[in-house]
């Protein structure tokens, strides 16, 4: 029998009855909904719009969450985790401390009191449960130690989307692990890791494992937990031999290089009319042939200008050469510039840089063959315009790419003969069929709701905030972390795009608001009677029960209703009573009749199937 089952058992269920539950459905879909769970959480009556990307939680839409927030509490406390609450509301100056006051840029909620003393709506808890453990904790004695809580948190996204997917407040599970030295971490990193694989397992959440960048957060050691899903914000890859990765933390696999003694001197060539990658291959084929193979899409060096945002406001631009056949995926690049943000160059960037012709761009005007400014604040050159290649770009190969002029490409352009870069960068796009870096074959590309996100944050807080203890010699040595975060309210929202259909909401009974919805169909005295014992024997029996006692609404209607809420279990109580039987029905499944007598045990022994 499963923890929630036995818990059932000791206690009497609750007894919801839908004639005064705070609840109200709705027929349509709401304007601004994108996806499956946005639009049946709000038709279901679960949540409420109260801003763009914030929500008011309705009762039954609390009743699973608090499902949740128990499996997580629970598992958190198996593995000694300890739990506390911080603030919601916090001073500016920890944040400054670590630098991230400033490095998260306008995703910050920043206010002021009274007094104009600086404070923000948290994004997440780092700076505060170092702190903490700071002012309690001074020795090695004190340690290994986690705390955990279940906090709302706050991100001002610039497009909140997808309901409880992205929004600008949710609720997250973080915990954080503290040890005196690097194999505490990897153990405290196991637990955790091993909890969440449980967590999951028990919400019946399908879940993948995926290397991942760790960000803003810092950190060596970092994996997501993704919930497969077409309409995850995250994309990721896999290959057959059990890689894994988050499509930004995956390393491209570099070719050797290439002998170039033989290869052909640069040389600048007209190509009018080859506004395209494809355009200019046909033009290189058909009039400056290579005498190996032809020219190849792959063979041409596209040189790509954004514009760079530090999170102080300092902007600077960037040109990122990549193979013609691949495009700039802007996700990997942030994420090998975080924490700037980066987007395409504007008219205004290019007018301010001449050199930089519009589609005919190459490595000669950019990095260290290009432009040099003097630094004021070192006294020394630095290129322009920075320029950073893909990792395939490698010695010895040959290129097409533009020849900084109207009109004109480079052809036999030889990658450190002819031109460097200022370094690589992974910003290309992944494509399905990739070799996976660690050999085990070409990758699948899947979208995922990213639900978990652990991370072996290493000292970067504890040395930026000061959290030491005596070690067993007797000397100050920095504290060791581990970051560990859930995202609840996204957890919800993802066991709802797994478990829905046409008609509504499909919850597993560990977190469904109830386990039985009792419908009674007709008008008669005696149908409601009779509905009401039911639900009443049932809560006796520790289920959880809603029961539509509603006496003017018509069978349609209620039916439809169950429909919505997703109670994995029906019991109607309707024509049949003449006959002595009621029907009962999984929530996806074929009904079956049962004597009324024999009701209550067959509802309760489903409800203790579907739990165990």
């Amino acid at each position: 029998m499963s923890i929630v089952s036995a818990r059932s058992a000791a206690r009497r269920g609750d007894l919801l009855r839908l004639s005064s539950l705070f609840v109200r459905t709705l027929r349509e879909d709401p304007a601004d909904a994108e996806v499956a769970s946005h639009r049946l959480l709000v038709r279901a009556g679960y949540i409420r719009r109260a801003a763009p990307g914030v929500y008011s939680w309705l009762p039954l839409g609390l009743r699973v969450l608090a499902k949740v927030e128990a499996v997580v509490r629970e598992e958190m406390n198996a593995i000694g985790a300890q739990e506390v609450h911080f603030p919601a509301l916090l001073p500016r100056e920890p944040y400054e401390a670590t630098g991230r006051w400033s490095e998260y840029g306008p995703n910050l909620f920043r206010l002021q009191d009274r007094k104009q003393a600086d404070y923000l709506l948290a994004p997440t808890h780092e700076e505060m449960f170092t702190l903490l453990v700071k002012d309690l904790y001074s020795s090695y004695k004190d340690l290994p130690l986690t705390l955990f809580q279940i906090q709302t948190k706050y991100r001002d996204e610039a497009r909140p989307r997808a309901g409880l997917i992205r929004g600008r407040e949710f609720v997250m599970k973080d915990a954080y692990s503290f040890d005196i030295d690097d194999d505490g971490l990897a153990q405290a990193y196991e637990r955790q890791r091993g909890a969440y694989q449980r967590i999951f397992d028990r919400l019946g959440l399908e879940y993948v494992i995926v290397s991942a960048t760790s960000g803003a957060m810092g950190g060596s050691r970092s994996e997501e937990f993704l919930s497969p899903s077409p309409i995850g914000e995250d994309t990721f890859v896999r290959s057959a031999d059990g890689y894994a990765a988050n499509v930004e933390a995956v390393a491209t696999p570099v070719p050797p290089a290439v002998p170039y003694d033989d290869a052909p001197a640069a040389h600048v060539e007209d190509t009018p009319d080859t506004p395209t990658i494809a355009t200019l291959v046909d033009f290189a084929n058909a009039h400056h042939a290579r005498g190996d193979r032809p020219w190849t899409a792959a063979d041409t060096l596209k040189n790509v200008v954004l514009a760079v945002t530090q999170p102080d406001g300092a902007r600077e631009l960037l040109v990122v050469g990549v193979p013609g056949d691949r495009e700039v995926d802007v996700k990997r690049l942030e994420a090998a510039l975080a924490p700037a943000e980066a987007e395409a160059a504007t008219d205004a960037d290019f007018a301010a840089h001449p050199e930089l012709v519009k589609g005919y761009i190459g490595p000669g005007v950019l990095g260290p063959q290009g432009k040099q400014l003097l630094d004021p604040a070192t006294g020394t050159t630095r290129s322009a315009v920075r320029y950073l290649l893909d990792p395939r770009v490698v010695a010895g190969t040959r290129w097409i790419t533009g020849a900084d002029a109207p009109g004109q490409h480079v052809f036999d352009l030889v990658a450190e003969r002819d031109f460097t870069a200022d370094g690589t960068i992974e910003a290309a796009e992944v494509r399905a069929g990739d070799l996976a870096p660690d050999g085990s074959g070409p990758l699948e590309l899947a979208r995922g709701i990213e639900i978990g996100h652990i991370f072996q944050l290493g000292r970067k807080y504890a040395e930026s905030l000061g959290l030491n203890v005596l070690d067993p010699h007797g000397k100050q040595t920095t504290v060791t972390m581990g970051s560990y975060g859930i995202g609840v309210t996204r957890v919800l929202a993802a066991l709802a795009e797994a478990h829905h259909d046409d008609k509504g909401l499909a919850w597993p009974a560990h977190v469904a608001p109830a386990h039985v919805h009792v419908v009674a169909t007709g008008k008669g005295a005696e149908i409601f009677d009779q509905a009401a014992e039911i639900a009443e024997g049932l809560a006796d029996r520790g289920v959880e029960v809603i029961y539509d006692d509603r006496p003017k609404v018509s069978p349609g209607v209620k039916f439809k209703d169950a429909e919505l809420f997703g109670v994995p279990l029906l019991v109607v109580v309707g024509r049949g009573l003449a006959d002595g039987v009621v029907e009962v029905r999984p929530r996806a499944g074929e009904a079956e009749q049962v004597a009324v007598a024999d009701v209550v045990d067959v509802a309760a022994t489903r409800v203790a199937e579907l739990l165990a």
